[in-house]
This record gives structure tokens, C-alpha cells and sequence, in this order.
């Protein structure tokens, strides 16, 4: 979805109509982002939920990737990175018990 549904103004000047091009590509890429982020942390928590070990290991390894790299990219804080991966990691423990 590349456009705003919010009510956009008129820019005279250049720069700042391109910088309205750029904003609505930003927008795009950083949703797509967060799509994948919500993506990979509900697949590891549907394999913890199943009760499958292996699999949620497995998943939470692919989940720590895409967490990092979009706190790297200022998507998201370092620390909301780190708390979804510290929950995520301790649901996966807590499944041997």
C-alpha cells in the first residue's frame, strides 16, 4: 500500500514534494517490515502454543534475525527488541519444564 489514506497538502516548494515522494516509499518499506517482525513473532509463538520444541527453535532462530535487523534499521527501539526476543526465548524454555 504506497499512499496515505491521511489528507495530504500542497507543497510548492521541490524539495519539499520530493521529500513527500520519498516519505510515502519509506512508509511502504517500514510497513513491510512490520508486517515480517509480527509475522516471525506469531510463527514462533503458534509452534510454542503446538507444544513443538524443535520447530519453535527453530523459528525463534529466524525471528531473532528479522528483530535485530529492524532495531538496527530505528524501526522499532533496541529495547522493545529485546524485550520480544527475552519473552520469546523464556515461552521456548519454559516448554522443556
Amino acid at each position: 500500500m504506497a499512499t496515505s489514506s491521511k489528507a495530504k497538502k500542497t507543497v510548492r516548494i521541490a524539495s519539499g514534494r520530493k521529500r513527500a515522494r520519498q516519505d510515502v516509499k519509506l512508509n511502504a518499506a517500514n510497513t513491510a517490515l512490520r508486517s515480517k517482525f509480527r509475522t516471525a513473532i506469531k510463527n514462533v509463538q503458534k509452534a510454542v502454543a503446538a507444544g513443538d520444541k524443535a520447530r519453535a527453535a527453530e523459528l525463534f532462530q529466524h525471528a531473532q534475525k528479522v528483530i535485530d535487523s529492524i532495531a538496527d534499521k530505528g524501526i522499532f527501539h533496541k529495547n522493545k527488541a529485546a524485550r520480544h526476543k527475552s519473552r520469546l526465548s523464556a515461552s521456548i524454555k519454559a516448554l522443556a519444564a
